[in-house]
């Protein structure tokens, strides 16, 4: 008898833990969650988002808008500027998120359950291919430049846009890891992004309105008092001769 009100004993307190670990699975979760918060992890997030905002979110559009500043003098001193500071920047961009990419191996959970660790794996591999191909740049009149000058602008494009898009899902993912508030970093960002985005399209039309006043000779065109009055005068003996 005793053996048998000890096995039934133990048969109750099995199905008790089993049921409270059942009920209780949320809560084992969210200690996890807890136990992640660590100030050295969040310390890590931190670090890895400011790696990859600097990277994607200023330094790659920063060296976009360079290589596209309009030239009109053909100035060969200052291409070449333009050029330096356009390769330094995609350079520094490249190494930047490459640390930001070592952090997250190292020291992250990358289970890739989510939209902001696909993309940044893809991401990677695209900017190291973009780097690959900016180093083996064909010189000017070759027969594959242009296949070259295609595929750089539309890696780079694709570097540019996901890159931008996986700072808003890092965002999202670090209010979801640390329960912190991201409104204001995603105002800021979002002005940036809209501040560069108008000194992208203002170099578009920068010549052409530079332009609109001049003529041929580069002389403005300026009408002054004394010329509009002499038109009229011309006018009024016209119309008088008629």
């Amino acid at each position: 008898m005793e053996v048998l009100r000890k096995l039934g004993s133990f048969t109750i307190h099995a199905s008790v833990g089993s049921s409270l670990e059942q009920t209780t699975g949320n809560h084992t979760i969210n200690n996890d969650n807890i136990l992640k918060l660590s100030p050295k992890l969040h310390f890590e997030i931190t670090v890895h988002g400011f790696l990859l905002w600097a990277s994607m979110g200023f330094l790659m559009p920063v060296g976009i808008l360079m290589i596209r500043m309009p030239n009109r003098e053909q100035c060969g001193r200052r291409l070449g500027i333009i050029f330096y500071a356009h390769a330094i920047s995609q350079t520094l961009s490249v190494l930047l998120s490459t640390a930001g990419a070592v952090l997250s191996v190292k020291n992250f959970n990358n289970s890739f359950s989510n939209h902001h660790q696909k993309i940044g794996v893809a991401l990677y591999g695209i900017i190291w291919l973009q780097a690959l191909i900016g180093f083996l740049r064909p010189h000017r009149g070759c027969k594959g430049r242009s296949v070259w000058f295609f595929a750089h602008w539309l890696l780079g494009t694709a570097v540019c846009l996901l890159g931008i898009l996986n700072i808003f899902t890092g965002l999202q993912a670090y209010h979801e890891k640390t329960s912190s508030s991201i409104h204001l970093w995603t105002i800021i960002f979002t002005i940036q992004l809209s501040f560069m985005a108008f000194i992208y399209l203002l170099q578009d039309k920068w010549v052409y309105m530079q332009k609109q006043g001049v003529i041929l000779g580069n002389e403005p065109i300026r009408s002054t008092d004394k010329e509009i009055s002499t038109r009229n005068k011309l006018k009024e003996l016209t119309t008088e001769t008629c």
